[in-house]
């Protein structure tokens, strides 16, 4: 299968892009490569992939229709995995337009490119953080109201409208996954789970915001990559999944995790709950898992391990 894969230097997209090539799979790669986080951070996953296999890699950046349109006409994907995005609910209430031009705007513009060249798939990574406040448990996807609480879940309900438009007006099969706190080897640096054990490891003192009983359902990296994969070969006209754990976790619960596979007790420091937060995230998964046969594998208490062991790893590298 010939497939392009948006934001494939990234912490998911690499994992995904790793999958692809040693499957088999021809891939084209768009990342813009930009300053988040660290670039070097960015080249080191592309090494990585390059190691399983060869890809086409195309620097760019999503809103930019000549750009992107060219890459679509040079590399003619039968699927697109759309993961390049700005990412985080903090951030994105600090600067929601930044939020809006990226992932509003260059979804469609993706979107776009995808019907001019007659794109047969397209799959959109979403988030649970659509799901906004809610006491529905666990977050059915027939249950979604639609009332999300920062300009990030905003932004990322926008792009499954989108999606839904495209496939209605165009006969793009679209599928929209909503991911649930993603973790694991590569996790960006701003994400709790490495900053915690970069910061216990280091013994500084981690920021908590609240009381330590909001809960995630965090989802170890592979397990999201299967379903991916999966949904990749699902034949519909528009669908929306959970790709979850469903074994919410509480922050405090999450750090003594970190702090078992160390070895060392992580100092806090209590600051007040953020705006945009949400207390819950729950993934019902019996519908991915009808349809896609998705079964996630790995709870928390088996992937903090693997992924302190990887930081551990890096760590004794000097990177």
């Amino acid at each position: 299968m010939n497939v392009l894969v948006t934001g494939g230097a990234g912490f998911i997209g690499s994992h995904l892009c790793e999958r692809l090539v040693s499957d088999g799979h021809r891939l084209t790669i768009m990342d813009e490569l930009n300053d988040f986080y660290a670039p070097a951070m960015k080249h080191a996953n592309l090494d990585a992939i390059r190691a399983a296999g060869p890809f086409t890699f195309f620097e760019c950046d999503i809103c930019d229709r000549k750009r992107v349109f060219s890459a679509l006409e040079s590399s003619r994907p039968e699927v697109i995995v759309h993961l390049a995005a700005r990412a985080g609910v903090r951030p994105s209430v600090a600067d929601p337009l930044l939020y809006e031009r990226v992932n509003v705007r260059g979804t469609m513009t993706l979107l776009e490119a995808a019907r001019v060249f007659r794109v047969k798939r397209f799959v959109f990574a979403s988030s649970s953080s659509v799901y906004g406040v809610t006491d529905r448990v666990p977050f059915s996807e027939s249950d979604y109201r639609g009332l999300p609480a920062s300009p990030y879940a905003a932004t990322k309900a926008a792009g499954e409208a989108l999606c839904y438009t495209y496939s209605h007006l165009y006969g793009i099969a679209a599928v929209c996954l909503r991911f649930f706190t993603v973790f694991g080897p590569r996790q960006r640096p701003d994400l709790a789970i490495r900053k915690f054990t970069e910061m216990i490891e280091e013994g500084l003192t981690i920021p908590v915001f609240g009381d330590g009983s909001t809960r995630r359902d965090y989802t170890f990296v592979d397990d999201i990559v299967q379903g991916v994969v999966s949904a990749m070969a699902y034949d519909c006209a528009y669908e929306i999944f959970n790709l979850g754990n469903s074994q919410p976790v509480s922050l405090t619960k999450m750090i003594e995790t970190i702090e078992q596979a160390i070895g060392k007790r992580a100092r806090i420091r209590r600051l007040p709950e953020q705006p945009g937060d949400v207390p819950l995230t729950y993934a019902d998964v019996s519908k991915a898992g009808r349809l896609l046969g998705y079964a996630p594998k790995t709870p928390i208490q088996e992937g903090i391990p693997k992924y302190v062991e990887w930081y551990l790893s890096r760590a004794g590298q000097g990177k």
